[in-house]
């Protein structure tokens, strides 16, 4: 891909090359071909028109030579068709160097000085519209490197804005359409941090002010006389137990949103799984040891999240799986019932989505999961009854 800089640029430079090239056309055409380019030529043509006949009085042809040399600021002689000496000026030339044959057989014989001859050498036209082609090229980089800057500047604020920094913001510079683009987005990012920042104290406050009924509920169920209704106390139990979990969930992913670096440490991956395990008999661990740099309340999370999806929905056995695949730890949990629909296995990991017919869990776990793997530097699938998690070691 090329960059936006040398896009500008290159299109710059061929705009100069077509005019240096139709300039210098247009000069060979018109004005270079009518101009003589050497003296040699300008003495053979003025020769023709100042020079008597060969019949003409040796004084009259002297005279006339004279003018000549003066005009082509050089040594002259003319020599009869018998290469004998007929005048001269300046110093003696031999009737051999290099001369001009008239047309009624004298030889005009001349010898440009060196500084004539530098003259002659000196850069043409087309040599100076090279260069002045070449100044203009290399003058109009940097403003179109400045320019195409603040554009990368740009850039960079909106891939930090996309990939969650919302105090993300660029410096204004100018007072061009850059400029109005730069405060643009500037403001459009400052509305979206707000945004963001409400609704995380939104759900923050929420779902703290949740816990004090819940915990009230829970001592009320616990007060309760031996005598009360065992199946409805049952469900006051489980319905509580959801709450608490969505509230906890809730609150994970809230932290996750608003946390901008995770507290890393080093984590044994399979011990860690081996803790989580325990806590269902109809899970399987199998794997290596393995360890990483994350975040182990985190991680503990994604494994809860990944055994809990597994008993909720699918069948025992409940097999996990931790494995290293080049630079990246894989934890893959398996379970034996019927598998996710191929038009599901994306939508799993949406929040709050539910699979028809369930009625277990708020559709929070996996989202949390998938969350909590991409903060780590990987990522979550689901391949028919397995969800796999990536995470960079």
């Amino acid at each position: 891909m090329k960059r936006l800089f040398l896009q500008i640029y290159l299109m710059v430079v061929a705009a100069i090359a077509v005019f240096a090239t139709i300039a210098g056309a247009l000069w060979w055409s018109f004005v270079e071909s009518a101009i003589p380019r050497h003296p040699a030529e300008a003495a053979a043509e003025l020769a023709q028109t100042m020079l008597p006949e060969a019949a003409a009085p040796a004084a009259a042809q002297q005279a006339a030579l004279d003018k000549l040399a003066a005009r082509l600021r050089a040594d002259a002689a003319l020599y009869a068709p018998d290469r004998s000496l007929i005048a001269q000026v300046g110093r003696p030339l031999p009737p051999h160097a290099w001369g001009v044959r008239l047309a009624d057989g004298r030889w005009l014989v001349a010898r440009i000085p060196p500084r004539e001859r530098w003259r002659a050498r000196r850069p043409g036209p087309l040599l100076v519209i090279g260069l002045l082609a070449l100044a203009v090229g290399v003058g109009a980089y940097p403003v179109v490197r400045r320019l195409s800057r603040r554009l990368e500047t740009l850039k960079s604020g909106v891939e930090a804005l996309g990939a969650g920094d919302f105090g993300a913001r660029v410096r204004v510079e100018g007072k061009d359409e850059v400029a109005v683009l730069a405060e643009s987005f500037n403001r459009a990012a400052a509305r979206i941090e707000a945004l963001v920042g409400a609704h995380r104290t939104l759900l923050a406050n929420a779902s703290h002010e949740l816990r004090t009924p819940l915990a009230r509920i829970r001592m009320a169920i616990e007060l309760m006389k031996e005598g009360a209704d065992a199946r409805r106390k049952a469900d006051l139990e489980k319905d509580i137990a959801e709450l608490d979990a969505l509230v906890e969930e809730i609150l994970v992913s809230s932290r996750l949103e608003g946390e901008k670096e995770l507290a890393l440490e080093e984590v044994d991956l399979l011990a860690l799984a081996a803790e989580e395990c325990a806590r269902y008999e109809e899970a399987e661990l199998d794997g290596q040891p393995l360890t990483l740099r994350g975040d182990p309340r985190l991680l503990r999370r994604l494994i809860r999240n990944l055994l809990e999806n597994a008993r909720r929905h699918g069948r025992p056995p409940i097999e996990l799986r931790i494995s290293r695949r080049e630079t990246m730890a894989e934890v893959r949990v398996c379970d034996h019932g019927s598998g996710v629909p191929e038009a599901e296995r994306e939508r799993v990991f949406e929040p709050f989505y539910r699979r028809a017919g369930s009625t277990e869990g708020a559709g929070l776990g996996l989202a949390l999961v998938r969350q909590i793997a991409r903060r780590h530097g990987g990522e979550a699938v689901c391949d028919d009854n397995c969800f796999r998690v990536t995470i960079s070691r």
